[in-house]
C-alpha cells in the first residue's frame, strides 16, 4: 500500500501516467475475445522491461564455461588425436614448411628487415596458432607492410597491434569486421597485389637506386625509364618467373587431364616455389662460389644462426606515437586478410570460423613475433593453399611447420647465402599474381552491382596513384555513405493484392517431359483442378508493378480505402521522412477527404494542400486503414513513432469524423510493439471506452496449443492491478463476469480447446502476417459501408476482393 500510495504521488507530481489506457484496453478486448473464441486459449503478451534487458546481458554460469571453452578450441579435439590426424598434420606441415621458408625470407626483404626476420614472424605464427585458431587450413605468415624498415619500428608495430587484436578477441568483438564489405577487401587485395609486383620488379630486373616507397605509378615510371641499367640479375628474375607460371600451368592442365591423379599433380604444383629456390641456388652457388665477395648477382649473403635476434623488444612512447597514425590501417589489414582466408576455407570444407577467435590467435601471434625477432603477421594465402592440398587434418599441422622454420634457422643458413635476390622478387610477384582479381571477376561485379565495381575500380585507382591506406579508408567510406543512402532514400512499396492458385505439375507428365523435352505437359488436369478449387489464396505484390512480375496478372487494391505499405530496408531515423511522405502524398493523391473542408474562402487552403474534397470532379474512396508491413523492420526509434504519431494526427483530421484503422503486420520484436502500444497503435482507438464502437471486429489468428485436449497450460492476463501475471486453467478468474457458452466449436476440423491466440488479443490490429492484417481492415472497411454484414468470418473468399 505505502509503494502504492508513493507512485500515485511521484505520478502527480512529475505527470506521469504509466499505461494510461492499458488496464481497460487489455480488460475489454480480452472480454471480446473470450467471448469469441472460448474455450480456445487466450494469450496477453507481457510487456519487455529494461530488468529483462539487464538480465539478458547477466552473465550465467555456463555463459561463463562457454566463453573459456571458446578461448581455448584445441582443448575440444586434442583429446581426440588420433595416429591418422598426426600423420596428416606431419605430411602436411613439412610440405608447407618448405613453402613458408622462401617466401618468408622474400617478404622479410619487402619489409626492409633482413631474411631471417620472415623465419622468426613464420615460427611464432604457426607454433602459437594451434592454441587458439578454429581453421585447420589456415597458416599465419607475413603481413606485407611495404613501408617499415627498421627491427625496432617492425617489433613496436607488432607489440602493440597484438594488444589491440588480443583485446577485440577477448571482448568477442569479432563482428565488428562484418561492417567492412567485400569489395572494399576485394579492391585492396588487388591493389596490394599490383603494388608488390611493382615493388619487386626493380629487383627482379636487377635495377639499383629506384625508391620502391613511392606511389606504385612512380615505381612504375621510375623503373621502365631505368631499364637500360638492368644487370644480370634480371635473367635470374625473369626466368624465374617464367618458370614458375610454366610449371603452374604444366601441373594445373595435368590435373585436369588425369583427374584420378589430381592430388598427386597439385601436391607437386604446391611444391614448384621451393623447386625453383634450389635450382637458382644451384645455379648461383656454381656461380659465385669462388667470388663470394664480388658476387656477379645480388645474393640473400649471410644469415644468422638461430634465433639471434630474439629479446624483449624496446618500446618508447615518442615509437608509439609515430606508429598510430598508421595502426587503423595496419589493424584493418591483418584482420581482412586472415578472415577472408580462413572463412574461405571454412566454407570450401564445412566447417565454421569464430571471428573472434581468429583475431585472438592472430593478436597472441603479434604479441609473441617481437620476442624471437618477429614483426606483424596474418593469414598467408599461398601457403594456406598448400597446406590444404596436402591433408591436413588439425590446426596442428602448424607445430610441424614451426619445428622446419627451427631447422632452417640453425642448419640451412649457409645455403641460405647463395639464393639470388632476383629469384626471390620473382617468387614474390609470382605468389601474389593469383590474388589480382581477372577479368571474369570484375564482370561478374559489373552484372551483380555496378555500384560496387566503381567503388571497386575508385579503390584500386586511388591505392596506384597514393596508397593503400587512403585506398581502404576511400571504399570503406563510399561503400558506408552508398549504404546510408540506400537506406534513407529507400523507397517503400504500396501493396495489391492477387489471387492466386497453386498448381503441381503430375507425376506423368513430369516423365513426360523428361523423357522428350518436345513433349509439353498438358494443362488440363491441374487447370481443372485449380477451377473447382473454392479456397484459393492471396500474395501481395507492388502496385507499380515494377517487382519483375507478370505485367498481364492483375494486381489491384483489396478494398477502396484501404492502403498496403511495405518497408524495404528497414524503418529508422535516417528514412522515416521519406517514408511518411511517401505515404501522405500516395493517400492524398489516391483518396478523398470523407467531409468537405468547412472554409470561408477557398484562399483560405494552404497553397501546398491539394484539393481532394469529395465533390472533386475525379470521386476517390475515403481513407479507411493503413496496413504497415514491418518484415523488414526491427527496432523503431522515437523519431520513426513521432512520425507516425505526427501522421496519425494529420490523416485523422483528413478521415474525420471517421478515424483511420493502422494495421501492423510481422511485428517481431516485443520492444517495437511495445513502443508502438505506447503511442496508441495496435488496438482500435475506441477500445478503451465503455461502448466501443459497434463496427470494430477482430480477426483473431490462432495456432495449436502442442498439447493433448484438455491439458492444462499457462497464460497472462492483468491481475487487478494492471500488473501481468501467470495463471493456471482451472484457476481463471473471469473478467467482469463475462458469460462464455459451453458449445464446443471447430475450425479447420480442429476444436477450438485444442487452439490458441498466436499474438496478443489486447493488440489485435498486430497481425501474424500480410493476409491477416489485410484481412482484418477489409473487413472492417465492409463494415462501415454496410457492405458484408452477417457475412462469415471463416469464409476467406469474403476476406479479401
Amino acid at each position: 500500500m505505502a509503494s502504492s500510495r508513493i507512485l500515485k504521488l511521484a505520478s502527480k507530481v512529475t505527470g506521469i501516467e504509466p499505461d494510461k489506457r492499458l488496464p481497460r484496453i487489455t480488460n475489454n478486448l480480452e472480454k471480446d475475445a473470450r467471448r469469441e473464441l472460448a474455450p480456445a486459449d487466450i494469450y496477453i503478451e507481457k510487456e519487455p522491461t529494461v530488468g529483462d534487458v539487464l538480465r539478458e546481458l547477466k552473465p550465467t554460469k555456463a555463459g561463463v564455461i562457454q566463453y573459456f571453452r571458446e578461448l581455448f578450441p584445441c582443448a575440444g579435439w586434442v583429446p581426440r588425436y588420433n595416429l591418422r590426424w598426426l600423420i596428416g598434420d606431419i605430411i602436411a606441415g613439412i610440405t608447407v614448411g618448405f613453402v613458408v621458408v622462401p617466401q618468408a625470407m622474400a617478404y622479410a626483404l619487402l619489409a626492409r628487415l633482413t631474411p631471417e626476420f620472415g623465419l622468426y614472424t613464420s615460427f611464432s605464427g604457426a607454433a602459437l596458432y594451434w592454441l587458439f585458431g578454429t581453421s585447420r587450413d589456415i597458416v599465419i605468415g607475413e603481413e606485407r607492410p611495404g613501408e617499415y624498415s627498421a627491427e625496432d619500428i617492425a617489433k613496436t608495430v607488432s607489440m602493440v597491434s597484438g594488444f589491440i587484436l588480443l583485446a577485440i578477441g577477448f571482448l568477442r568483438l569479432g563482428w565488428v569486421i562484418e561492417f567492412i564489405p567485400y569489395i572494399p577487401i576485394s579492391a585492396f587485395v588487388t591493389a596490394a597485389s599490383i603494388t608488390i609486383m611493382l615493388t619487386q620488379l626493380p629487383v627482379c630486373l636487377g635495377i639499383p637506386g629506384i625508391n620502391t616507397r613511392e606511389s606504385p605509378y612512380l615505381v612504375l615510371g621510375n623503373t621502365l625509364k631505368a631499364l637500360p641499367k638492368a644487370k644480370l640479375d634480371s635473367a635470374i628474375g625473369v626466368s624465374c618467373l617464367v618458370l614458375l607460371f610454366i610449371v603452374r600451368d604444366f601441373f594445373a592442365h595435368m590435373a585436369k587431364r588425369q583427374p584420378s591423379r589430381k592430388r598427386l599433380w597439385e601436391a607437386a604444383s604446391s611444391l614448384r616455389q621451393v623447386a625453383a629456390m634450389i635450382l637458382y641456388t644451384i645455379i648461383s652457388f656454381l656461380v659465385n662460389r669462388n667470388h663470394r665477395d664480388n658476387p656477379k648477382f645480388r645474393l640473400v649473403n649471410k644469415i644468422e644462426v638461430g634465433f639471434s635476434h630474439a629479446g624483449p623488444p624496446k618500446l618508447s612512447g615518442d615509437l608509439v606515437k609515430l606508429i598510430l597514425p598508421e595502426l587503423p590501417a595496419i589493424i584493418i589489414i591483418l584482420i581482412i586478410e586472415h578472415i577472408a582466408i580462413a572463412k574461405s576455407f571454412g566454407r570450401m570444407f564445412n566447417y565454421t570460423v569464430i571471428a573472434s577467435q581468429e583475431i585472438l590467435a592472430q593478436g597472441a601471434s603479434n604479441v609473441v613475433g617481437p620476442f624471437v625477432g618477429g614483426y606483424s603477421c596474418t593469414g598467408s594465402f599461398g601457403a594456406s593453399a598448400v597446406l590444404s592440398k596436402a591433408g591436413v587434418r588439425t590446426p596442428a599441422a602448424g607445430l610441424f611447420s614451426a619445428g622446419l622454420l627451427v631447422l632452417a634457422l640453425y642448419v640451412l643458413t649457409g645455403v641460405f647465402f647463395y639464393i639470388p635476390m632476383a629469384a626471390l622478387a620473382a617468387l614474390i610477384i609470382h605468389a601474389v599474381s593469383n590474388l589480382v582479381a581477372t577479368p571474369a571477376t570484375i564482370y561478374g561485379y559489373w552484372r551483380m552491382n555496378p555500384i560496387d565495381l566503381f567503388i571497386w575500380v575508385i579503390g584500386v585507382v586511388v591505392a596506384f596513384f597514393s596508397s593503400l591506406e587512403i585506398s581502404m579508408y576511400v571504399t570503406i567510406s563510399i561503400s558506408a555513405v552508398v549504404l546510408l543512402l540506400g537506406i534513407a532514400r529507400s523507397n517503400g512499396k504500396f501493396m495489391g493484392s492477387v489471387k492466386v492458385y497453386d498448381v503441381t505439375q503430375t507425376r506423368d507428365e513430369e516423365e513426360k517431359t523428361k523423357s522428350d523435352p518436345d513433349v509439353k505437359p498438358t494443362p488440363s488436369g491441374p487447370r481443372v483442378a485449380a477451377e473447382q478449387d473454392d479456397n484459393p489464396r492471396y500474395i501481395f505484390a507492388p502496385l507499380d508493378r515494377k517487382d519483375g512480375s507478370n505485367p498481364n496478372v492483375e494486381v489491384k487494391a483489396p478494398y477502396p480505402g484501404v492502403i498496403i505499405y511495405r518497408f524495404p530496408e528497414g524503418f529508422n531515423y535516417t528514412n522515416h521522412g521519406n517514408h511518411i511522405d511517401n505515404l501522405k502524398s500516395y493517400i492524398e493523391k489516391h483518396t478523398r477527404r470523407t467531409t468537405k473542408e468547412k472554409l470561408d474562402h477557398p484562399s483560405d487552403r494552404l497553397w501546398c494542400e491539394p484539393n481532394t474534397d469529395p465533390e472533386s470532379d475525379n470521386p476517390r474512396p475515403c481513407l479507411r486503414a493503413i496496413v504497415l508491413d514491418f518484415s523488414a523492420v526491427n527496432r523503431l526509434d522515437v523519431t520513426t513513432i513521432q512520425g507516425l504519431r505526427h501522421l496519425r494526427q494529420s490523416l485523422d483530421k483528413y478521415a474525420a469524423p471517421e478515424t483511420v484503422e493502422w494495421h501492423f503486420s510481422n511485428v517481431y520484436n516485443r520492444w517495437t510493439r511495445k513502443a508502438l502500444a505506447i503511442s496508441g497503435f495496435g488496438y482500435p482507438a475506441d477500445a478503451g471506452d465503455e461502448n466501443p464502437a459497434a463496427d470494430f471486429r477482430t480477426v483473431y489468428t490462432l495456432g495449436g496449443l502442442g498439447r493433448e485436449e484438455g491439458a492444462c497450460v499457462n497464460y497472462l492476463r492483468p491481475s487487478s492491478s494492471g500488473a501481468v501475471t501467470t495463471v493456471e486453467d482451472e484457476d481463471r478468474i473471469e473478467i467482469e463476469e463475462v458469460e462464455v457458452e459451453a458449445q464446443e466449436k471447430r475450425v479447420g476440423g480442429v476444436k477450438y480447446s485444442a487452439l490458441g491466440t498466436v499474438y496478443a488479443v489486447d493488440r489485435p490490429y498486430f497481425h501474424a502476417d500480410l493476409t491477416a492484417a489485410v484481412e482484418a481492415a477489409v473487413r472492417n472497411a465492409r463494415e462501415r459501408d454496410g457492405w458484408c454484414s452477417g457475412a462469415s468470418m471463416t469464409s476467406r473468399e469474403t476476406r479479401l476482393p
